[in-house]
């Protein structure tokens, strides 16, 4: 009876977590008149962004009131920046914001988190009015209410909450230009988010050059964190003028791919040093929540997204990529060979003999992999015979308690 009612517990967890999930799309393509805005959130991949958020509002508007925001004629950029500014960073149903402590609340959004707002830009004010009305207003427009809650459009409790809003909310900040990919320094950006190293030793190759040719048609870049690189700096000097071009230039994706992108398109990936007979390519993988790359030496692991604003995508990782261009695999040490039966040999002398000294093994070549991953290999072989063999045992043992 306990292991049933474990069992049902376990289950209603999953189903919970499940239920949970959302898909922003989805909820507004339910309506219409939100066909316009529902497009632009996929156009500008605000989607995928909401739809990885737990606790989120956003702030719909529908296609007369983005008329008045398409007619300003703005980049792609602008309009994502504008429309980041109607997805705030909390749940809002109706009954909370005719609720709010002291008539007034102020709500980070998704523009602020990017960090592309610049001071309080990125914060909007929710008011609760007279005539139960509730206002919302831009912090950088003066605190002046553009906007008005009209009605609720779905709601799951405490994890999504979608309304409609009367107007699209005016931001100069968020309207502003932003500067061309091109005009983007890469690698400044890279050096004040952790990768200072790699994006010094950069600055320092022929590389660098390729990163900038590539980044307006779309560029993924993957930069280790400066822990990783400077333990691989000692390998990285030892390598050709030529290899150690190439290395660099594996890290980048010569397309633009967001982390829910790459979760998306699991599978063998070219780089930015791919380039005939030379595959120089890695396997992108989800690992849970989690994204990882893999090429056959190592698993390097996503763990911050830099930026992510077409056509330019940075995240940083714990390792540093190795190809296999360029790095031996550690060879798999050969069985020793049965000895043979022999009858007419003599008896085994019962005299203890010493075995000679084992012959010294010479150190690791610049261009070998990093210590221990032979290792790791073999381990996880051997973990792996263990678990099939007792993965039997635990299933008979299992099917016995059940009945």
């Amino acid at each position: 009876m306990q292991l049933r009612q474990a069992a049902v517990a376990v289950i209603f967890l999953l189903f919970s977590a499940t239920a949970a999930a959302h898909n922003i799309t989805r909820i507004l393509a339910k309506f219409p008149e939100f066909s316009t805005f529902n497009h632009y959130l996929t156009e500008t991949h605000l989607a995928e962004d909401i739809n990885n958020r737990e606790t989120i509002t956003v702030c719909a508007v529908d296609n007369t009131g983005m008329s008045d925001l398409l007619a300003k004629h703005l980049p792609i950029s602008g309009i994502k920046n504008v429309l980041s500014l109607h997805v705030l960073l909390d749940y809002f149903d109706a009954k909370k914001l005719h609720q709010i402590t002291n008539g007034t609340a102020l709500a980070a959004t998704m523009y602020q988190a990017t960090g592309s707002a610049s001071g309080s830009s990125g914060f909007v004010n929710i008011t609760d009015m007279k005539g139960g009305k509730v206002g919302f207003s831009p912090k950088d427009n003066s605190d002046v209410i553009h906007a008005t809650f009209v009605k609720s459009l779905d709601e799951i409790p405490y994890n999504i909450s979608v309304i409609q809003i009367s107007n699209i909310l005016p931001s100069s900040d968020a309207e502003a230009p932003t500067p061309a990919p091109s005009q983007q320094n890469i690698t400044a950006i890279m050096s004040s988010h952790g990768c200072k190293v790699f994006a010094e030793t950069l600055l320092a190759n022929p590389a660098e050059k390729t990163y900038e040719d590539a980044v307006d048609g779309g560029l993924t870049i993957f930069c280790p964190g400066d822990d990783a690189m400077k333990n691989f700096l000692p390998k990285y000097k030892n390598l050709t003028a030529a290899g150690k071009q190439a290395l660099l230039e594996f890290h980048g994706m010569p397309i633009y791919q967001s982390l829910s992108g790459l979760k998306s398109s699991n599978g063998i990936t070219n780089t930015l040093a791919t380039d005939g007979a030379n595959k120089y390519d890695f396997t992108v993988q989800n690992d849970g929540a989690e994204v990882t790359l893999k090429t056959k030496l190592i698993t390097a692991k996503i763990i911050d997204t830099i930026i992510d604003e077409q056509p330019l995508a940075i995240f940083s990782l714990n390792k540093v990529l190795l190809p296999e261009e360029l790095f031996k695999l550690a060879p798999t040490p050969a069985p020793a060979p049965a000895p043979e039966a022999d009858a007419d040999s003599p008896a085994p002398s019962k005299k203890k003999h010493r075995s000679p000294p084992a012959p010294a093994v010479p150190s690791d070549s610049p261009a070998d992999a990093p210590d221990g991953d032979a290792a790791d290999q073999t381990a996880d072989n051997n973990r792996a015979v263990g678990y099939n063999g007792g993965r039997f045992v635990v299933v008979i043992f299992a099917l016995w308690f059940v009945f």
